[in-house]
């Protein structure tokens, strides 16, 4: 593998070409040529073949790219083997090839399409964590760190976005962060950017995990329950009312006084019918366990869906994302106008029911917001689509103001309509749909969109990782069925153990976010906007402090993720 892409020539001299516009194809190991597989050509028609002239050009792509190295440019393709724009086809990292239209604007996007395709990729999981989060930090100073953690990142983004343009004397048009990394840091930052990269991907995917192990787990109560006729009011402590709202895991209120045990608002099992419902429930339960068994049983889905050659099947599926987020906006919204608003200021002193607004452990929200606000490993594939280029800087504001709205909405509104008294604020789960009984139907119908949205994500994360780090460690995506399932098992193995010894997503999305926001967030876009300006000679030191702080800002927030 290693003697097909080392070149067949070699030259210590160093030269320059004035075909810059070239240089991208025939950096082998980073770049694929424009040919594909046949079945993986996207098109008007699906299953396109190329044609015959495209392999030959592409034969011949091959040949020049194996002449010389990336750093060589003596040996650059002439122009008649340089296919013309529309023969070219691009590589797209969910298994597919789109091929390109022109240069003219009727195949770029509006600024509205690209605002709500930033909006669409950034909003995840972490979108059921923010009322954890905002109750973490305090409900008053959550919102702050909301607003402050956004222009934070949309600036970080900004600079990424910015980032190739900076670089002069070289055509950059084609480069992504990673290659901005790997021009000012070489091998450290093009595998540094990898690390962090598979730390964000590996990270999401045991996240999804655990997501779907709660799903499943309630799903399958639902139907159960429905089917024997059974009547569960949780053995917890809940409300009484028709909008049930439920503390799973009671502890210690925010004063400091255990959870009455004989409050009246504890509810008991209630049975309907069926005089042999108890043993039924009790028959069923240690094959439906949300951590001892239903974790295992995905492995059975998941694991030869992760196999598969492409993942281009699945990518068809995304648009079950917007929905999903749609769903969860309209459940909040009714939810809170039907139980109302429960909210008491209590500044630095906690309260019996209530927590105080200021808390010392609001590092884990931002923890929670770097992963939420992620998205700068590919805003310049995202902006590239653009139609009005000289709106980038005006859409991508615009999009992260939708995104910390959308947050904000979800956080604020079941942090403030959580029933509090006779519940604890302290009760709120990282996952709030766990705050809502099993046999809730509206939460039931978004358990079940979430889970068959995460079913066909998963296998697209597990794409990207197989992609991105096989393709730097073998130069191939697919080496063979056996590095395939190593990889996938390694994985899969990753989110069983924490979905059976830690189902906490608010605390794995935390030190993922942190983590990779350390490098592809604060540390990787300070260092080269410095770097930047000092070459231009335009470096301050109000410019360099701030950026340095930024760097502080990033260390600290991973740090704390520690003592929290």
């Amino acid at each position: 593998m290693e003697d097909d892409c080392r070149p067949l020539l070699s030259s210590g001299q160093s030269g320059e070409s004035s075909r810059g516009s070239r240089d991208s194809l025939l950096d082998f190991k980073a770049k694929r040529p424009f040919h594909v597989e046949p079945r993986n050509i996207v098109d008007d028609e699906p299953q396109e073949r190329v044609s015959a002239e495209a392999a030959i050009l592409s034969s011949r792509v091959h040949y020049y790219s194996k002449l010389t190295g990336s750093s060589d440019r003596l040996l650059s393709p002439p122009d008649h083997v340089i296919p013309q724009p529309e023969e070219i086809y691009i590589y797209s990292p969910l298994g597919t090839a789109i091929k390109v239209q022109g240069s003219d604007h009727s195949s770029k996007n509006p600024s509205i399409i690209t605002i709500f395709a930033i909006w669409n990729t950034m909003m995840g999981t972490s979108i059921l964590s923010m009322p954890w989060g905002i109750k973490q930090a305090g409900f008053t100073l959550g919102i702050l760190i909301i607003i402050f953690t956004g222009l934070l990142m949309l600036y970080c983004c900004y600079i990424i976005l910015k980032s190739p343009k900076a670089i002069p004397n070289v055509d950059s048009s084609s480069w992504e962060f990673p290659d901005v990394c790997r021009f000012y840091f070489g091998k450290f930052g093009q595998w540094s950017s990898l690390f962090f990269s598979m730390v964000s991907l590996i990270g999401a995917m045991v996240i999804y995990w655990v997501l779907m192990s709660n799903f499943l787990f309630n799903i399958g109560q639902f139907v159960y329950n429905y089917a024997h006729s059974v009547n569960m009011s949780d053995i917890v402590f809940g409300t009484n009312d028709s909008n049930k709202v439920i503390c799973p895991h009671p502890i210690a209120d925010p004063g400091g006084n255990a959870d009455p045990g004989g409050n009246a608002t504890i509810d008991t099992l209630y049975l309907g019918d069926s005089g042999n419902a108890t043993s039924d429930v009790n028959s069923f339960e240690p094959f439906w366990s949300q951590t001892d068994t239903i974790p295992f049983y995905l492995i059975i889905l998941l694991l030869p869906l992760l196999c598969f050659r492409s993942a281009s099947f699945f990518a068809r599926f995304t648009f079950l994302g917007t929905i999903s987020v749609v769903y969860l906006i309209v459940l909040v919204t009714i939810k809170a106008s039907q139980l109302g608003f429960h909210l008491e200021f209590h500044w630095f002193n906690a309260a019996q029911f209530y927590v105080p607004e200021f808390r010392l452990i609001f590092p884990q929200l931002t923890g929670v917001l770097t992963l939420a606000f992620f998205m700068h490993n590919c805003i310049i594939t995202l902006m590239k689509n653009n139609k009005e280029q000289k709106n980038n800087v005006r859409d991508l504001s615009v999009a992260y103001l939708l995104v910390g709205l959308t947050y904000m909405y979800v956080g604020v509104l079941i942090f403030a309509a959580f029933p509090t008294p006779p519940l604890y604020k302290s009760c709120i789960e990282p996952n709030f749909l766990d705050n809502f009984p099993s046999n809730d139907v509206m939460v039931f119908v978004a358990r079940a969109l979430l889970l068959f949205q995460m079913i066909t994500v998963y296998p697209l994360l597990g794409y990207m990782v197989r992609v991105q780090m096989m393709g730097q460690i073998f130069g191939n995506h697919y080496p063979s069925f056996f590095h395939i399932l190593v990889l996938n098992i390694i994985i899969v193995g990753a989110g069983v153990l924490m979905a059976k010894f830690y189902p906490n997503i608010g605390s794995i999305i935390r030190f993922s976010g942190a983590t990779c926001g350390l490098a592809l967030v604060f540390v990787f876009p300070a260092l080269v906007h410095m770097i930047s300006l000092r070459r231009q000679g335009v470096l301050r030191w109000p410019s360099a402090l701030f950026h340095s702080f930024l760097i502080v800002l990033g260390t600290a927030n991973l740090l704390a993720q520690f003592f929290m």
